[in-house]
C-alpha cells in the first residue's frame, strides 16, 4: 500500500518517495515502468485524500481535461477515457449474443456501467468496488463516468473482489469485466490463477471475461504469465486485444478476452453489433465500432510470437 501524499513548501507532491508533482507539472512514475515518465501540466488541483486503500488524487489538466489518478497512476482523463471504457466493455459484450447478467470487477468511477448500460438486453449489472472514495471522487468531480451508477439495472457493492466472486452462485453471469488498476497494491490478487478460477466458475457455459491486461511494450512477461493461467482456466478460448490511451504508460493497453467451455465464442468477429443501435442514442460512442473491434485482435509480430508460445 503506498504512502500518503505529502506536499513540500516547493509545491511538489511526493508519491511513494517520488515527487510526483513538481512546479505545476504530474509526472506518472512507477517502478512498474522504470526509466520513463508520462508528464501532464496541472491547471488546478481538485482533490487530494487518502481512502483506506490507495492515495487519491484529481487535477484539471491543460489538455486532457480532469484526471483521476490513484497511487500516482493516472486511471482516468476527460479526453480519452473513451478509448479505455468503449473497448474494455464492448469487445467482450458484443461477442455474445444477448448478455443478460453482467459482472464488473473494479470500475469504481462507473465508465465501465455506463457502457454496459448501452446493451439493452442487459438486465442486472452488478459492480464490486473495494475503494468506497474512488465512487464518491467519480460522482462528484467526474458526471460524464459516474452517470452508470443511475441505471436501475446497476447494484453497487463495495467490498473485495475476490471475497464476492466467491459468494457468487455458479454460473451466475453472461459476462464478468473486470477493471483492474496496475497489479501492485489492492489491484495484485486480480492478475493470479485462483482469481481466474473464480471468475470461470461465476460464468455460465459459453460465458465472457475480459480483463485489463496490460501494454505490449512494458509488460510481455506479466502479459505472458496472465496467458498462461487464462490457458489453464478458460477453455474456450483465449485472446489477446489492445487499444490506444495517450495517457496510459506506452500510450496503449491490453485485454485478456477469455470465454468458458460452451458455446463457441469467436471474439474477433462481433455476433452482437452495437452499432445499430447507436443512431437512437443521446451518448455516441466516441471509441468502438466493429471494425476497430476486429482490428484489436491484431497484433504487432512480437507480441504475437510471445502470446502464441504462451498458449500452446
Amino acid at each position: 500500500m503506498a504512502g500518503a501524499v505529502n506536499s513540500s513548501s516547493d509545491g511538489s507532491v511526493a508519491q511513494n518517495g517520488i515527487n510526483t508533482i513538481v512546479q505545476g507539472w504530474f509526472s506518472e512514475m512507477s517502478p512498474m515502468w522504470p526509466g520513463e515518465a508520462h508528464s501532464l501540466k496541472i491547471e488546478e488541483i481538485i482533490f487530494q485524500g487518502k481512502s483506506d486503500y490507495q492515495d487519491v488524487i484529481v487535477f484539471k489538466s491543460s489538455t486532457y481535461g480532469k484526471v483521476l489518478v490513484l497511487d500516482g497512476v493516472i486511471q482516468v482523463t476527460e479526453r480519452d477515457e473513451c478509448a479505455y471504457q468503449e473497448m474494455i466493455t464492448h469487445l467482450p459484450l458484443c461477442s455474445i449474443p444477448n448478455p443478460r447478467k453482467v459482472l464488473v470487477i473494479g470500475g469504481g468511477d462507473g465508465g465501465v456501467l455506463r457502457e454496459v448500460a448501452r446493451h439493452t438486453s442487459v438486465e442486472q449489472i452488478d459492480l464490486c468496488e473495494i475503494d468506497a472514495m474512488v465512487v464518491e471522487v467519480s460522482k462528484k468531480y467526474f458526471p460524464s463516468l459516474a452517470v452508470g451508477f443511475e441505471d436501475p439495472r446497476v447494484n453497487l457493492h463495495i467490498g473485495d473482489g475476490v471475497a464476492f466472486l466467491k459468494a457468487v452462485t455458479e454460473g451466475t453471469y453472461d459476462a464478468v469485466i473486470v477493471d483492474s488498476s496496475d497489479p501492485i497494491g489492492p489491484a495484485e490478487e486480480l492478475f493470479k490463477k485462483p482469481f481466474f478460477a473464480l471468475v470461470a466458475r461465476a460464468l455460465r457455459p459459453g460465458g465472457v471475461v475480459c480483463t485489463q491486461a496490460e501494454s505490449i511494450w512494458l509488460h510481455m512477461h506479466i502479459i505472458e504469465d496472465i496467458v498462461k493461467n487464462c490457458r489453464q482456466i478458460f477453455k474456450g478460448s483465449v485472446n489477446y486485444a489492445w487499444t490506444t490511451v495517450p495517457t496510459y504508460p506506452s500510450g496503449v493497453i491490453g485485454f485478456m478476452l477469455c470465454s468458458t467451455e460452451g458455446p463457441a465464442v469467436d471474439f474477433r468477429h462481433p455476433a452482437n453489433p452495437i452499432d445499430a443501435q447507436e443512431s437512437q442514442c443521446d451518448r455516441p460512442l466516441k471509441f468502438y465500432n466493429s471494425e476497430i473491434h476486429s482490428a484489436a485482435f491484431c497484433l504487432p509480430s512480437f507480441a504475437r510470437k510471445v502470446i502464441e508460445s504462451s498458449s500452446k
